[in-house]
């Protein structure tokens, strides 16, 4: 049983990224596919953390979502600005699902934190996640807030977790409540809006 580590990460994407193509431009191509129909995502995430972003866009195209990404948006302003504040908003709340890349990064930048308030607002509890991505045998600490929201979470092999025997694969495992976790099929949640 793990969280996602950065090179899992970084090797969901090389597998499914076509190396004649920049990072860049591998992440437009994201952008481009169509959308119609599928589950639209929003993805809070660190700006300069590209290769986890990539990473984390494979790993949900891999579900056959939509992922948005704000700044592979045309319409959002060139500086950050309280148009930018406002376009995110509105963004969020027209997305199924809300997911925090939640780096380390990602835990400290103010930006993530507070589309993730926005998120809390728009998409609790049913529609909101954190994919927590820790550096290779590392630990979250100090970003204890983050318990109360459900979470991605990889299971290994076939075992007892959470109250029942589960198969190998990935969940979305919801904060205790009465002492009762709740668990689902990352691609079952997915599915749901």
């Amino acid at each position: 049983m793990s969280f996602i580590s950065e090179s899992q990460l970084k090797n969901y994407r090389r597998s499914t990224k076509s190396y004649s193509l920049t990072l860049n431009e591998s992440l437009k191509n994201f952008k481009e596919e169509s959308s119609y129909y599928k589950t639209k995502i929003f993805l809070s995430h660190k700006h300069d953390e590209l290769d986890s972003l990539e990473g984390a866009i494979s790993f949900l195209k891999n579900f056959g979502v939509d992922v948005y990404v704000d700044w592979l948006d045309g319409g959002m302003p060139k500086k950050a600005s309280g148009l930018t504040a406002v376009r995110l908003k509105n963004k969020i709340r027209s997305s199924d699902k809300f997911i925090l890349l939640a780096t380390e990064g990602a835990i400290n930048s103010k930006w993530c934190n507070w589309e993730l308030g926005l998120g809390d607002a728009a998409k609790y509890i049913e529609n909101i996640a954190i994919l927590p991505i820790k550096e290779d045998y590392s630990d979250f600490s100090g970003s204890e807030y983050l318990e109360i929201y459900p979470y991605i979470y990889n299971i290994d092999s076939y075992q007892y977790f959470k109250g029942d025997y589960r198969y190998e694969g990935t969940y979305v495992i919801y904060p205790s409540v009465n002492g009762n976790d709740k668990v689902i099929k990352l691609k079952e949640w997915l599915q749901k809006r």
